[in-house]
């Protein structure tokens, strides 16, 4: 039965390709995505070093991806016998990849999900165990890891409110053998642990962990050195910087309204204003939005190719984030930082780094996927929520003015934050134990096997 319906699938997905095909063809063309990486999406993908037992980590995209970097670095050293293959599923996820665990493990795109292209790739990568971040679960995937005895679990577990629970809630008939077939689930919270019990994953198999996303936002301490080019921006030497941070579509022209309002404040006149929008595609249209509206650009990507300005220059610009993992120093350089995608509805994005930075941060209302954060900050006045451009200016400006309320703000997220990490370790340990190993009570050692009880140990006492 799970082969036919593999097999329908594998026809479904064909279709849909072929009818989204002009979609695909004009992101290819004009925008530059899924030019490479074809072969690892086919499921030609391979090992380094094929004599050791291995651990497939997969991620979608950027966020998991950073996501999943004390997970790495733990299993690493409790689990040092594994070989690490790491995939991604889209272009910034995987570059993005490349550059934090190229060097040391397989990175790769993540195979389509047809039946034939998941058979190839776990013939050529012998996998004893899948790790999947926060929820990416597919039915071939699934299948093909059932089918060849390899368990499968979920790390950093979450099915958002918003798009994921819904859309999975109006196929759960169909969802729940794929579900089913998971090994275990290590959830955020109790919430998105009862959506995947409700999904068919058996209720023993589910646990609840926490988020590893506090474990890996470093406070500012933790972080090295600005870079050159980015030290030649000459922010740390302003003292008003505002950056807005994982901007989505029509945010940037809120922001310019709301900065052009702050700079007719006298005393916010030397404002500087960085704008990092979330996705690379997006970067030429935010570039001529910025010029449009009168301000002179400068494009962060110009510095880091070797281009010097002066700091009075730059104080007469407006600064455009067009690279991919510089936004963190952004923000140690920000006096107020604002997180996008959450003034339009789009799901907000992470503003765990932002708030572990001891940063005040401001947030619009649409934050679903980070809601249990969002909570936990509003609960400690560590973050100030709002609606509209209006709200946003007055927020802004009010933090900008009163550094005691700045510097309070920025104080209780980040032991807001602080307060939430732990997670890391207590996936690792699952992880083991799943492998049938024993996590050290110390730092700095590895795993041990569980030892089987012994006959002794097992055999029932004779009844007098």
């Amino acid at each position: 039965m799970a082969a036919m319906f593999g097999i329908l699938l594998d026809i479904g997905y064909a279709c849909f390709l072929l009818a989204t095909s002009p979609f695909w063809l004009y992101r290819l063309i004009r925008q530059g995505r899924y030019r490479t990486g074809w072969k690892d999406r086919l499921g030609f993908v391979r090992r380094r070093h094929s004599p050791q037992p291995a651990i497939w980590i997969h991620a979608v995209s950027v966020g998991e991806v950073n996501a999943m970097a004390t997970l790495i670095g733990q299993l690493r050293r409790v689990l040092p016998q594994y070989e690490l293959l790491i995939s991604a599923t889209t272009d910034t996820g995987y570059a993005r990849a490349r550059t934090l665990y190229g060097p040391s493990h397989r990175v790769f795109f993540f195979p389509w999900d047809f039946s034939f292209a998941q058979r190839r790739a776990f013939e050529r990568l012998r996998p004893n165990l899948c790790i999947l971040m926060e929820l990416e679960v597919w039915y071939n995937f699934t299948a093909t890891a059932r089918a060849r005895s390899v368990p499968v679990t979920v790390v950093n577990g979450r099915i958002s409110s918003a798009k994921g629970f819904p859309r999975y809630r109006k196929i759960a008939f169909l969802a729940r053998p794929m579900f089913r077939r998971l090994a275990l689930v290590l959830a955020q919270e109790e919430l998105y642990a009862e959506r995947f019990r409700f999904l068919g994953v058996p209720a023993e198999r589910v646990r609840v962990v926490g988020s590893l996303k506090y474990d890996t936002a470093p406070v500012d301490e933790q972080i090295a050195e600005l870079d050159e080019p980015m030290r030649r921006l000459h922010l740390a030497t302003e003292p008003l910087v505002w950056v807005a941070g994982s901007t989505g579509d029509r945010e940037e022209a809120v922001i310019l309204d709301s900065y052009a309002q702050l700079r007719g404040d006298k005393a916010l006149a030397a404002l500087r204003l960085v704008i990092v929008p979330r996705k690379p595609e997006r970067f030429d249209e935010v570039a001529r939005l910025i010029e449009q509206r009168g301000y002179r650009l400068l494009r962060y990507s110009r510095i880091k190719e070797g281009r010097h300005t002066t700091a009075e220059e730059d104080r007469r610009c407006v600064i455009l984030g067009d690279t991919m993992g510089d936004l963190r120093q952004f923000y140690r350089q920000a006096t107020v930082i604002f997180v996008g995608r959450s003034l339009v509805p789009m799901g907000g994005s992470d503003m765990i780094e932002a708030a572990a930075l001891g940063k005040p941060v401001v947030i619009g209302p649409h934050t679903d996927n980070f809601a249990e954060t969002v909570d936990i900050l509003q609960a400690s006045d560590a973050v100030r929520i709002v609606s509209n451009g209006q709200e946003l200016t007055k927020a802004i400006r009010q933090i900008l003015l009163y550094p005691a309320i700045a510097e309070s703000l920025g104080r209780r997220a980040r032991r807001v934050i602080l307060s939430q990490q732990g997670a890391t370790r207590r996936t690792v340990e699952a992880i083991a134990e799943l492998l049938g190993y024993r996590l050290p009570d110390h730092d700095g050692g590895i795993a041990t096997p569980i030892m089987p009880p012994s006959p002794a140990d097992t055999a029932q006492t004779p009844e007098a």
